[in-house]
C-alpha cells in the first residue's frame, strides 16, 4: 500500500436522521446536494497510479449519505480502474446504488470494501432494516468485502441484546463498535468527551461486543500524538467535489490536485506538528501506519471478523499492510527541515489571521 486518501463526498443530504450524527450535533444538516466540478473520468486520472506512486487505499465518505449522489458509482469505478482499493462508508439503504455498483467487473468488485454503518433505531423507524441486510448479502455474494459497524450511544443500550442477535443472524458475527464523540462539548483546553451519561457503563457495554475497533478507539481517545507523523506524505484528505487536498484535516500543504493533471502532487509530512488534541481518525490513519514507531493492529485486524469471513483473502492481505512497509522514512535532517518549515508556515498563517482581524 503506497498511500491512503480519505475522500470527502460533498453532500450533507441523508435519508435518515441519527441523533448522534456529528453533522446533526453541529446543526450542519442542510441537505445540500453533491456538486462535482470534474467528471468521474477526470477524477480517476487525477488519482492514477503514476500520480500517487502506487496502489493505494481510497476511502470515500460524506457529511451525509455517501451513496446518495448519482455520480458515486462512476467515480468509484474510475478509481478502481486505476488499480486502487476503495472503501465506501454508507448507511446501507440506497439499494439502487448497490445494484449499479455491483454491475462492475469481478476484478473491480474484489477491490471494493463497504463500511456499513448500523443505525439500528433509524433503520427500524424507516422500515429499512430488511433492505440494509439484503444489501450486505448482495455485496458479499458479489465478492466485495465489508464491515458492520455501530456507533455506540446511550440510546442503543436498551436494544444491545437485539443488536447482537440480529448481527449474528445476518452476518455471522457481532458488529464492530465505534466510539461516538460529543460534538456539543469542547473543554477550556480544547478537550473532547465521549457522548454518554455514564462512561464506565458505556465502556462496559461496548466491550460486550469483543470489538478490537472499540478497544483501539477508546485507548486512543484524547491521547495527544507527539511522534513524527507521515500524514501528508503517505496519506491525505481530499475533497472529491473540488480536488482540494490537505495533508490531514486542514493540516499541511493546501493544493488542488484536479486542476492540472500534468503537475505532480506535492507530498510532505505533517511531522511533529499535529495541531489536534488527538488523532480524530486513528483507526484509519494510525492503523495504516502513518506513525511508524507505533506498533498497533492493522486496519484489517481492527475490522474483519475472521470467523465470519467478512473480508476476502485479497482484501485481508491488502488491509493488513502498513504504509511504512512500502515507503521510505525521512532521514533525521529531513525531519528537522520539515518541522522547521511547518512551524514557519503555521506562524505565517497565524500572523495573517491577526492582520485580517
Amino acid at each position: 500500500m503506497k498511500r491512503f486518501f480519505e475522500c470527502l463526498v460533498p453532500t450533507t443530504a441523508c435519508n435518515i436522521k441519527c441523533s448522534y450524527c456529528y453533522i446533526i450535533q453541529e446543526n450542519r444538516r442542510k441537505n445540500e446536494k453533491a456538486h462535482f466540478l470534474y467528471t468521474p473520468q477526470h477524477i480517476g486520472k487525477a488519482l492514477s497510479l503514476e500520480r500517487l506512486g502506487g496502489v493505494s487505499l481510497i476511502s470515500m465518505t460524506a457529511a451525509g449519505e455517501t451513496l446518495l449522489p448519482v455520480e458515486i458509482p462512476d467515480i468509484t469505478h474510475e478509481i478502481l480502474k486505476q488499480g486502487h482499493f476503495v472503501n465506501i462508508t454508507t448507511n446501507g439503504t440506497i439499494s439502487k446504488r448497490f445494484d449499479e455498483i455491483l454491475n462492475f467487473d469481478k476484478d473491480s468488485l474484489s477491490k471494493l470494501h463497504f463500511s456499513f454503518s448500523f443505525h439500528y433505531l433509524e433503520l427500524l423507524r424507516t422500515n429499512k432494516i430488511t433492505a440494509f441486510f439484503e444489501n450486505i448479502r448482495k455485496v458479499r455474494r458479489a465478492g466485495c468485502s465489508f464491515i458492520l459497524q455501530i456507533n455506540l450511544c446511550d440510546e442503543y443500550i436498551p436494544y444491545w441484546e437485539d443488536i447482537k442477535q440480529i448481527s449474528l443472524n445476518e452476518t455471522g458475527a457481532l458488529p464492530q463498535v465505534a466510539l461516538t464523540r460529543d460534538e456539543s462539548y469542547v473543554g477550556s483546553g480544547g478537550e473532547f468527551r465521549i457522548l454518554t451519561e455514564n462512561i464506565e457503563n458505556y465502556k462496559k457495554i461496548g466491550n460486550e461486543m469483543n470489538s478490537p475497533l472499540f478497544d483501539f478507539t477508546c485507548k486512543n481517545f484524547m491521547v495527544k500524538r507527539k511522534e513524527f507523523c507521515y500524514a501528508g506524505e503517505w496519506s491525505a484528505k481530499l475533497n472529491l467535489g473540488t480536488g482540494e487536498m490537505t495533508g490531514c484535516y486542514g493540516n499541511g500543504i493546501h493544493q488542488n490536485i484536479f486542476e492540472d493533471l500534468t503537475k505532480p502532487i506535492i507530498f510532505r509530512a505533517i511531522g511533529n506538528n499535529c495541531c489536534f488534541q488527538y488523532c480524530f481518525n486513528s483507526s484509519h490513519f494510525m492503523a495504516l501506519g502513518v506513525i511508524p514507531e507505533l506498533h498497533i493492529p492493522s486496519y484489517c485486524d481492527l475490522r474483519n471478523r475472521r470467523e465470519a469471513s467478512w473480508y476476502s483473502k485479497e482484501m485481508a492481505q491488502f488491509l493488513s499492510e502498513k504504509l511504512y512497509e512500502d515507503n521510505i522514512e525521512y532521514t533525521f535532517w529531513k525531519k528537522e527541515k520539515i518541522n522547521l518549515e511547518t512551524k514557519f508556515r503555521h506562524l505565517a498563517i497565524r500572523i495573517k489571521k491577526r492582520l485580517i482581524k
